[in-house]
């Protein structure tokens, strides 16, 4: 049994649209309001490396390799590959991933999620020409703030972007606006 015992003469016409509009708003706000807390709660720091680097050290370790050989197995500096898995350099090319990818035979989800974390880790932001004035201000707030972010506010940054996608799932039809029944007054006038 519901703990909500709500009279099904409240679902007619204009109602029933605002209440699942309502209730779509109260599970956007309930899912926001755990994931805060949840984060919250979290109260490890990351380390200050790319996805690309943790990535890599990941993979070598899964697989057992010492960075040595595993610049002597793609054809790179065992300096370089050091570098990358410290955060000292940028995302590799894509030359590298491609060697990285054929010379440690990768499975297929491996090989999608290194590319996903080189892509990732790029540092230079290019802003579309067509974006609102707004945009360049977020970014330039942004800009200004980037190296005082905790790691909960980025989870939160990120959940909040989330929001669109959850807000597409949620509503299934689009709002449509009602007719109203005439009676026969209004017909006859």
């Amino acid at each position: 049994m519901s703990k909500w015992l709500i009279p099904t003469s409240v679902f007619t016409g204009e109602n029933a649209i605002y209440i699942a509009l309502w209730i779509n708003n109260l599970r956007l706000t309930y899912h926001l309001v755990i994931t805060t807390l949840a984060v919250l709660a979290s109260t490890t720091r990351d380390s200050p490396v790319s996805p690309f680097s943790r990535y890599l050290h990941q993979l070598r370790m899964q697989y057992g390799i010492r960075q040595s050989e595993l610049a002597e197995l793609i054809g790179y500096e065992q300096s370089y590959i050091s570098a990358l898995e410290v955060g000292s350099k940028g995302p590799p090319t894509e030359e590298f991933v491609e060697r990285l990818v054929q010379s440690m035979e990768l499975k297929p989800i491996e090989q999608d999620e290194l590319r996903k974390a080189a892509a990732a880790s790029h540092r230079k932001l290019i802003i579309p020409a067509d974006v609102p004035e707004e945009t360049y201000w977020l970014l330039q707030d942004f800009r200004a703030h980037l190296a005082e972010l905790r790691p909960v506010q980025i989870r939160l940054i990120r959940e909040i972007l989330g929001i669109q996608g959850e807000l597409g799932r949620s509503v299934s039809e689009p709002a449509r606006r009602l007719r109203r029944r005439q009676n026969k007054e209004d017909i006859e006038m």
